[in-house]
């Protein structure tokens, strides 16, 4: 199945001022799936350029979910993120 996941990234227009985790020095694979057994993950784009948000939007659920950036080595490289339970009619 393709990915239903597309990412579109917020440019805020400045440089971080904090420093690095040192805890990530390439990058940080989040899991905001909740062990959901219904879940989609998507590379990010690493490191963003500067300071920003991307915003992960799936085409089939509607769920859509912010993840902060600072352009930075302890980015985000990926997101992993639980379908929107779908409503019945």
């Amino acid at each position: 199945m393709e990915n239903a996941l597309t990412v579109t990234w917020i440019d805020h227009g400045h440089d971080h001022k904090a420093e690095l985790d040192p805890m990530f020095p390439n990058g940080m694979n989040i899991d905001a799936s909740f062990s959901s057994p219904h879940a989609c993950a998507v590379d990010l784009p690493y490191p963003a350029q500067r300071c920003g948000l991307y915003v992960v939007n799936c085409t089939i659920c509607g769920i859509r979910v912010g993840c902060t950036t600072a352009g930075r080595p302890d980015d985000p490289k990926s997101i992993k993120i639980a379908c929107l339970p779908m409503a019945s009619a």
